[in-house]
Formats: structure tokens, sequence, C-alpha cells
């Protein structure tokens, strides 16, 4: 039986003259799928599977097909005779266009055998010498098809062998997906062995020396792993004790190794190639001399078996050594192997002689974390989602690893200078530690926020954006917004519980605590709604902060923003003066210091009401009070005066006054979230939530976390910040529940909007209805008189109140779950030190679901 070992990504060129057995065999052991058939395309373009006049059009369109699926990433199977050269070579060239394996499995069955099955197909109606012919070619194929570039090549001859035959899944060399860490990534080496033993040391790892007291291994006791991103070799003063540890390592399971440029120059050399011993070259074969003839055999195929890279961790780690794009990503191909050893070049030299590589980094998009070296750089920086790890040890720099999955850099000094650097170590054209490329601020890249989008987050798994939706809210981002590298989160809308039955009331706490304790929550918090205006705080501790984690260079140390993204005050020095004060409370409560930040993003409300909707206030709540209060005031008169002349209007003089009374209910409502501010006295801040710090979500902290701190800020500056008052309640206990609710009717008495209920453990999973699934993270509960002022003076007559109810909350829940989850994703991306534009798909996402039509109200 032969076994046919086929990658799992690859080209599969069939080959065989008609009546060999192609489609059986095809089917036999591919899905349908899969198979892309000449006969099918001919009969797509032609509506005849044996219109000969179709062909070219049908292979156009095969090829395309082809070409589709591989750009995917998917294996094809090409169902076609194949027996002419020119035919294969243009499968060959596909399958290299999308670095692809290109794999030929020839059917060699006897000229009579084909010609018997096509005489018993009433379709074949071609003669016995066309069979013949592609007899012919087939075997002069056969000792050709290695050189015109297959990179396998299978040969079945005859049925029996045919029918025998059984495909063997063979996963590429450099696809370890199944391989999740977690990691020690470490940079080029280039013969600083003494550098690396101490860099092993720092990461944990244990050495084992042979007798001579040389490192031959090195073991984690927790069994990570690490990777070398290759350039072992050269320059420095021990590359063959660099080689000696890293070979021991990967024989030993505990470590991998991808190629460097160096590695495949020295391998050139070993092998007797002409090659220039420049560049350190001449000192490692120097070094390689001293040892015995085993030594250097082992160390030559141990470097000539290194591959391009690896793609690690189900595809979330790519690690090459001079970086890949993400259209390589576990492809194999000449190509994609020396992109991974070299780079790109620009086709320029520098004025040391040396090629300009083009900085691929800056225009990375994938959602895999890629590290390299290559190229050795003063600093440790993020490009979007990818790090350079050399930091020119062998020239005096340092030696660093990346611990993975925590993104931790870890660095020793390198012992002295060992080469002198032909340039100086290159300085990165981005901000170091802001995960960006340093662009205009002012400037949105299109392309990754337009069109129809589909943003994964861990919370919701897929959230969609539609395409009108995200045109609208670029309008919003790209006029309106901040300075994109404060704007790390948009905040969710809210929404309200259930509807009421209860007499007077649309809300009512009973429906919120009914929601929760039916998703399994055992406890929540109840928090005081203040009526202002939602604003995102975002502070750095100092200009030097705001430059280092933001790349802000402008003297700004942050940032207060709407809920749309928008600067909540026109004048920046007003921001900057409020968001002195933040900061100087933060001081004073210690926030920095015991978060072990610099910089805060806190969640809060900016009262009074009015500081902010002012225009909104004039132009439709003021002017419907006015209008209310005038009319129905002159209406009261003449029906007065009516009355006393004899005429029965006491129905409609009551209806009026009523009314009347609504409308003066409607004034007094709006007006008790509105008072003057100058400038910034008056205005004040009433924070909730701790939203991140460096390197930690606290959006998924339990709210008593956040209100214990909370009530430190307020205490630090209490003329600024006013608190939130809250009532916890345990839902399995009704006597705490009737205390929250009389806790209610009593604040929304005095004039307070309602209050916002929430479970106590904040990111909580459900188990009703939407078992598995984060319950709302707050619902609403608005008093009676607040809202007068969202559904109008008159909403509680009894026949407004009736069709009120009937109010459908199933949009606005579903809204408010997806915007929370995409706010968690962007603080997770942030902190995390993924790249901006990784961020604002998360952020940009919230703001073009505002545009969903959902009815405001609610």
């Amino acid at each position: 039986m032969a076994e046919l070992s086929i990658p799992e990504l690859c080209l599969v060129v069939l080959i065989g003259s008609t009546g060999s057995g192609k489609s059986t065999f095809a089917r036999k052991h591919f899905r349908e799928t899969v198979i892309v058939s000449s006969d099918a395309c001919r009969g797509i373009v032609s509506d005849d599977e044996n219109d000969q006049a179709a062909t070219p059009d049908a292979f156009a369109l095969l090829h395309h097909i082809a070409g589709v699926r591989l750009r995917r990433g998917l294996r094809t199977v090409i169902d076609a005779t194949n027996v002419q050269p020119k035919a294969r070579q243009e499968l060959i060239e596909l399958a290299r266009a999308h670095d692809v394996l290109p794999v030929a499995i020839v059917l060699d069955v006897p000229e009579r055998e084909c010609a018997e099955r096509n005489a018993s197909r009433p379709d074949r109606d071609f003669g016995r010498h066309v069979v013949a012919r592609q007899q012919r070619d087939l075997k002069r194929s056969l000792r050709l098809l290695e050189r015109e570039g297959f990179r396998r090549v299978h040969v079945l001859h005859g049925t029996a062998e045919i029918d025998a035959a059984t495909i063997v899944n063979e996963r590429l060399w450099n696809d370890r997906r199944d391989l999740t860490g977690p990691f020690d990534v470490i940079g080029d080496i280039h013969g600083c062995r003494s550098e690396l033993e101490t860099l092993l040391g720092e990461l944990g790892y244990a050495l084992t020396r042979d007798t001579a007291g040389r490192a031959v291994d090195a073991r984690h006791p927790d069994r990570r792993t690490a990777v070398f991103v290759g350039d072992l070799v050269d320059r420095g003063p021990d590359t063959p004790g660099v080689l000696r540890l890293v070979m021991g390592m990967v024989k030993a399971g505990n470590a991998l190794c991808v190629t460097g440029n160096h590695e495949f120059k020295l391998v050139r050399a070993l092998d007797g190639r002409k090659v220039r011993t420049t560049h350190g070259l001449a000192e490692s074969l120097a070094q390689l001399d001293g040892e015995d003839d085993e030594f250097r055999k082992t160390a030559r195929e141990f470097m000539r078996g290194m591959i391009s890279h690896y793609v690690l961790d189900e595809g979330n780690l790519v690690v090459a050594h001079a970086g890949l794009k993400e259209q390589f990503h576990g492809r194999a191909s000449g190509r994609v192997r020396e992109f991974a050893m070299y780079g790109e070049s620009t086709g320029e030299t520098d004025e040391y002689g040396l090629p300009v590589r083009y900085p691929w980094a800056n225009d990375y998009r994938g959602k895999a974390l890629v590290l390299y070296g290559h190229t050795p750089m003063a600093e440790l920086v993020w490009v979007n989602n990818t790090f350079c790890l050399d930091t020119g040890v062998v020239f005096g720099g340092r030696l660093t690893a990346l611990r993975y999955p925590e993104r931790e850099p870890v660095s020793v000094p390198a012992e002295q200078v060992w080469y002198e650097p032909t340039r100086p170590l290159e300085t990165p054209s981005v901000v170091p530690g802001i995960g960006m490329v340093h662009r205009d601020p002012a400037v949105l890249d299109l392309d990754d926020v337009i069109g129809r989008r589909v943003v994964q987050t861990r919370y919701l798994s897929r959230v969609s954006v539609q395409e009108d939706a995200a045109s609208a809210a670029l309008e919003v981002m790209s006029r309106f917004a901040i300075d994109p590298r404060w704007l790390v989160y948009l905040p969710p809308t809210m929404s309200p519980c259930a509807t009421s039955t209860l007499d007077g009331y649309l809300e009512y706490p009973a429906q919120a605590f009914e929601y929760y304790r039916s998703e399994g929550v055992e406890t929540v918090v109840c928090e005081e709604k203040h009526m202002g205006s939602r604003a995102v705080a975002v502070l750095a501790r100092s200009a030097d902060a705001a430059r280092d984690r933001f790349g802000v260079t402008d003297g700004s140390t942050g940032a207060v923003y709407t809920r749309t993204g928008r600067p909540f005050f026109d004048d920046p020095e007003q921001a900057e003066t409020l968001l002195a004060r933040v900061r100087a409370a933060a001081e004073k409560a210690g926030l920095f210091e015991e978060l072990g930040t610099d910089w805060l993003a806190l969640d809060t409300e900016l009262l009074p009401w009015s500081a902010k909707a002012l225009g909104l206030l004039r132009s439709q709540y003021a002017a419907v009070g006015a209008a209310a209060r005038a009319s129905l005031g002159a209406a009261a008169q003449v029906l007065a005066a009516a009355g006393a002349r004899g005429l029965d209007v006491t129905d409609l003089a009551e209806r009026t006054r009523d009314r009347e009374a609504d409308a003066a209910a409607f004034t007094t409502a709006y007006g008790r979230y509105c008072w003057p501010v100058d400038g910034l006295d008056g205005v004040r801040l009433a924070p909730f939530q701790i939203l991140a710090a460096q390197g930690v979500n606290y959006a998924v902290r339990e709210h008593n976390w956040h209100l214990e701190r909370i009530d430190r800020l307020i205490e630090a500056d209490p003329e600024l910040f006013t608190p939130t008052r809250r009532v916890s309640v345990d839902l399995s206990d009704p006597d705490s529940e009737a205390a929250a609710t009389a806790w209610w009717i009593e604040l929304t008495a005095a004039g307070g909007e309602g209050m916002v209920v929430k479970p106590t453990g904040s990111l909580v999973t459900g188990s009703g209805t939407r078992s598995g699934r984060p319950v709302q993270p707050g619902v609403k509960c608005r008093g009676p008189e607040y809202l007068r002022i969202i559904y109008g003076p008159e909403y509680l007559r009894p026949a407004n109140l009736t069709r009120l109810r009937q109010r459908g909350l199933g949009g606005k829940r579903s809204l408010a779950l997806r915007e929370y989850a995409l706010g968690l994703e962007a603080l997770d991306r942030f902190v995390t030190g993924e790249p901006l534009w990784r961020v604002h798909e998360a952020v940009f996402a919230v703001l073009a679901l505002e545009t969903e039509p959902i009815d405001p109200r609610l």
C-alpha cells in the first residue's frame, strides 16, 4: 500500500491521460470542495463539459478559483490531464505566486485500459489517438517533474497501486500551532555565549554542562520553551559555544530555532561554496576550525535543517529572523524563506554601503504577534503587532528576550563591544513604548475601519459592524474626535430595566432585581445615577509619561472626551486644568503608587448636564417647557373667564390645569440638573470606575474594588468630585431588596435621576436563558419625574403610559452587550501593548454601533 504524504496547504496537481481515473481518485481522497476540475469549469463557461472550444476560458476560471483558494490558505486539487509541460508550468507558477508547495500525483495507467474506459462512456467520443498522444506526453513528463519545480512527486503505476494508495496529511514544518507555550523568544546572539548563559539564567533556565564545563542544554522548571530568532553565529567570541548550547536545547525539546541569514551564509562556506568572508564569517570559520570534525558536521547539518519561520500558539505567534508579512505566515517558498532571512530591501544602499530595508512592520495588520531580529535597534519598540528583539549585544548593546504570552521583555547588557558596527544601531522611527507607528495624530487609516467588519472579542466572540454604520462613524471620528492616541475606550450604552406594571411607574427596581436573579446573580450594587454627561478621562502622570506611553509630544497630559469620542472642552487649557486637579487628587489618594502606573483611564459623569448639553436644553427642553407654560396658562385664563360667564367647561379646565401642572413638573425636572458654570467653576466630576492603568484592564474588577478607590479620590478633592451613593443588595433577601427600593424612592423623590443596578462581580456570566453569555453590566432604573424629560410632560397619563409600556428592549439590550464587549476588548488590547490600530478597531466599532436604529429614549 502506497502512502502519499501531502502537505495540509499545497497545490495538488493530478497528472494522467483521459480515462486514467483522476476524477475517481480525487473524489475518493479529497473533499468535493477541494477539487477544481477542468471538465466542471468547461461546463460552467459553456454548459457542455466536452466543449473543447471553451477550454481557454475554462482554464482561466480554473486558475482563478485555485488562486482564490490558495490565497485563503486552502489546499486545492487540480483535476485535469496536465500531461503537457506548459499546463503544469502555469500551475507551478500559481503555487509560487501564493507561496505554497506544488505537489504532483501521477496516475500511470496502461493505454489500453484508458481507451477501454473512454469507449464505455458516450460523452467521450474522441478517437484512441488522443489517449495515445497523452500517454506519450505522460511518459516524457515523468523524468521532468522535479526539475519543473514540483516539490514532491508521487507516481502510481497501474490500477492496483492506485486503488491501494492512501493519503497522509502532513503538517508543514513551520506549522507548530499545537505548541501554545509559554515561550521565551531570544534575539540575535552572534556568538555571545556568555551573555546567552546570563540571559537564560535571568529567564529562569537551569544550564546543563558536559564534563569539560561547556553548556550543552538548558531547561526551565516551568517547562517554558526558548525560541531563537536566528543569527546565532558570526562576529562574537564563541560561535561554537552558542551552537553547542542551542543545539542541545533543541535536541532535548527545550527550544526551537529559525534560521538567520548568517547561518545560511556559514553553511555555504562550510560546503565549500565561494562566499565573501565578511560581517564576522571569518571569525566563525576560525573558531570552528578549533572544533573536531564531528562537531563541525553536526553543526552544519543543524544549521542546514533550520526552517524559515514558526507559526505557534494556534496562529497567534510568528517567529522569523527578519520578520514576516501576514501573507507569508505558514507558507513555504523560496520567496518566504528569503523574506524571513533578509526582510525586504528597497533596492537602495545607505551611506555605509548597507541595504536599506523596507519598514514592513509599519504596514503590518495581522492578528499574529511577529517577533524577529536581524536589524539591531537601540530601543525596544512595539510597531503595530511586531517586536524586534535584536538589541545589538555583539556591538556592545544588550541581549534581549520576550516572555510570551506575558509580553515582558528581559535584557542583559553586553560584557564588552565584541565587534565594531558598520553603522550605529538604529533608533526607531516610532515613539518608545506606545505600540504604534508615529504618524500625524489627525490621520486615520481608512483600511482599518471602512467596509463591513467583524471584530473578535474575548467576551462575545464576533461583533459585526455593517458598512453603512462604519461610514457614519468614520464621519464622526475623522471630523470631530480627539487626538486618536488618547482615544483608547468608548463607554457602552445602557439598557433600562424591564417595564413596570405598577401604577404611576414605567420603571421600578423590582424588574431590575428580578432580571439579575433570573440570571443567577446573587448580589448587586445599586449606584446613584447622576444626571450629567458621560466623560472618559485619560490622564498621564506627567508630560514625559504622556510621551512614553501615548506618543503625545505636544505637552498635553491627557484628554477628557464624550461617549462619542469628541473633546469635552473646546479650550485645551480648560481640559489641562481639569486634568491637573484629577492628577493631583490621584497622587494624594495614592492611586498611581498603588496601581504601579504612570497613567489612568477613568469613567465618570461630568456635571452639570448643562455644561455640555446647553444647546439641547435651549432648543428642545426649555423651548417645550416655555411654550407649554405660556399656551396652557393663557388657555387656563380663557377657560376661567368662560366659566365665570356660566359656560360648562369644568372638565376641560381641569384637564388644562393638570396639563399645566405637568408642564411645570417637566420644567422643574430638567432644571434640577442645571446650574451656572464659569469656565471650570461649578463643574464637578462623579467618577464611578477605574477603567485601566499600566498593564491592567480594571474594568473587569468587581465594583466594590472600584468604589473603595473612588472614595479616596473624592476625599482628596471634595470640591471637584461628587460622591456616588450606593446600596448593596442580597437578591435572596427580601428585606435587603425592600431597603434598596425604599432608598430609590427617597432618592428620586428628592429630585435624583434614579439608579444603576450592577452585579457586584462586574463581568458575570449568566445562567438563565442566555446561559454562558455575559449578563448586562448594568441596567438603569429611572425615577418617574426624571422620565418626564425623556418621554414628555404628560407621559404618566394612563393612555400614554399604557402605550409606552409596549416598548421593546431586545435591541437595546443586544446593543448594550455588544458595546460593552467591544469596550473591554479595546482596553485589553491597549494595556497588553497591542498596536493602536487594533485598539481603534474595537473603539471605532462602538461608535459605529451607535448608528443602529434603537429608540434613543431607552
